[in-house]
């Protein structure tokens, strides 16, 4: 009888994008990891990720105006507090994404000092925007692979779809109901592995690919959420799902999107009678 191959780490993480790799390269340092890429490993929505990371490093911008900005956007619905975390962590958090190796571009300022080149995109009222090229998601996901692919305490797993997740009670566990790993769905091999964590995070990214018309991968069809939900985890606002709300559209080809830094900088949506759609925004 064949048995299930096992496996075993301090922290499993399901997902391979910026989320997931950041984590890993951070707990690497300690504990051993595992990473589970249901696909190719780059194959997640931050690889198709253009525009870039919206981070106050102008001198006449600041943290209280990206705040103000992204509260209008957010149309009265957002977590001020997490807004205010989020802005507030953002240079910090792309400083280090710059230590790992992620390249932004820059350019000569008149000054001959050079600097990050900083770009606008909707909502913002500053240029706010660090970028590389047009391709800012694939130089942080190629980065991050790399270094994780390369650090001793992390092995990251490609085309390994995470099942469920395992819970202690199901398995005659001791003690208070926690989640002790995952059962993996080994795609190279066609076999399902036991990984057995002593912590697991759930890095798996949204759901919008279950609508016909969006330009997310198709590995991003809520798995986490549902073996979250499975295990007894709170859900909330599900409803909110995020669209690109410009494409290149041929009948014959995939969708993919084209960046909001197109509007950032001064592109309109027309209709084709020319006039404006959605004027004034």
């Amino acid at each position: 009888m064949m048995t299930t191959p096992e496996l075993s780490c301090d922290v499993l993480i399901i997902g391979s994008g910026a989320a997931g790799l950041s984590l890993a390269l951070r707990l690497a340092e300690k504990h051993k990891v595992i990473v589970l890429s249901k696909g190719p490993v780059s194959e997640g929505s931050t690889f198709y990720a253009q525009g870039g990371i919206a981070a106050v490093f102008d001198e006449t911008d600041s943290i209280a105006s990206h705040v103000e900005d992204t509260l209008i956007a957010g149309a009265g619905i957002c977590d001020r507090h997490a807004v205010e975390f989020v802005a507030s962590n953002a240079r910090t958090c792309v400083q280090w994404l710059i230590d790992q190796g992620v390249l932004f571009d820059t350019h000569v300022q008149p000054n001959g000092k050079e600097s990050y080149h900083l770009t606008r995109e909707g909502g913002h009222s500053h240029r706010r925007i660090l970028h590389a090229a047009d391709a800012t998601g694939k130089e942080v996901e190629t980065t991050l692979v790399s270094r994780a692919q390369n650090h001793p305490n992390i092995q990251v797993l490609e085309r390994s779809n995470a099942v469920d997740l395992i819970i202690s009670d199901k398995m005659g566990l001791p003690g208070p109901r926690r989640v002790v790993g995952a059962w993996i769905w080994n795609r190279n091999k066609e076999w399902v592995e036991t990984c057995h964590a002593k912590s697991v995070v759930l890095a798996t990214g949204g759901a919008s690919k279950v609508y016909q018309y969006t330009t997310n991968p198709d590995i991003s069809s809520g798995d986490g959420i549902a073996m979250a939900w499975r295990a007894g985890c709170r859900v909330a606002n599900l409803e909110f799902n995020q669209f690109h709300p410009t494409a290149l559209y041929h009948p014959q080809a995939r969708n993919f999107l084209l960046t909001e830094a197109l509007r950032g900088e001064g592109a309109y949506l027309k209709r084709p009678d020319g006039s404006r759609f959605y004027a004034g925004r």
